[in-house]
């Protein structure tokens, strides 16, 4: 089993990370991300997809500086991301499994990577996936109770139900005590009371956003 594994799909380099080969951990690309490892000098250990958005020269680069495999997607019915996410558990075995690349540009993108969790065949994985950004990391729960470390560099905290849920909040500034959600909603802008908070719910998957304002990004 691998501790971190970091995936790479095609959302716009404005909202990567100042250095993505600072990360540690190896490195998966889904379509257009796997070059745009290679053109970062990060050599991916797996890349997938259709393969799509680069030409044949890029492809080639691609290939030339892989030293793990090659899955070409063999239909529609799957995104790049969906089949990437599926072959790194399937192969690779993660402790977590980080995302990058999955926000901004496309909406319809950005809901299917945050939707992926909700899928039978994804949903086993949703704990130990994130979803990460310039300004936001993504975490997904299961039912039950939990606790989430603040990170130094956020302020704000959200907790979306995915899913229909009773949730309580139980030691962060602005507290619920099993309150019902019915459709998916967005409880934002909350914030930390101390370096972790505690929440528990019943039922569905739950994803806990951690948040800074764009004008206080800092490379």
């Amino acid at each position: 089993m691998t501790g971190i594994v970091n995936l790479l799909v095609g959302g716009p380099t404005a909202n990567y990370p100042a250095d993505l080969a600072a990360v540690p951990g190896p490195w998966v690309g889904a379509d257009r991300g796997a070059l745009r490892l290679i053109q970062r000098g990060i050599t991916p250990v797996m890349v997938v997809g259709d393969f799509d958005s680069i030409d044949q020269a890029e492809r080639q680069a691609v290939e030339a500086a892989l030293i793990g495999s090659v899955i070409v997607k063999p239909d529609q019915d799957h995104t790049d991301t969906q089949l990437a996410v599926k072959s790194i558990f399937d192969r690779l075995e993660p402790e977590q499994l980080h995302i990058y690349g999955a926000t901004g540009g496309r909406l319809d993108h950005l809901l299917a990577n945050l939707w992926l969790v909700l899928e039978p065949t994804f949903r086993q994985w949703a704990p130990q996936i994130k979803i990460i950004d310039r300004q936001n990391t993504v975490q997904f729960f299961l039912p039950g109770s939990h606790e989430v470390a603040k990170e130094a560099d956020k302020r704000y905290l959200a907790f979306v139900p995915l899913m229909p849920m009773h949730l309580t909040l139980a030691d962060e500034k602005y507290r619920l005590d099993e309150a019902e959600n019915e459709y998916p909603i967005s409880w934002a802008s909350n914030e930390f009371v101390g370096d972790e908070g505690h929440f528990s719910f019943d039922t569905g998957v739950l994803a806990v956003i951690q948040s800074r304002d764009a004008a206080k990004l800092v490379d």
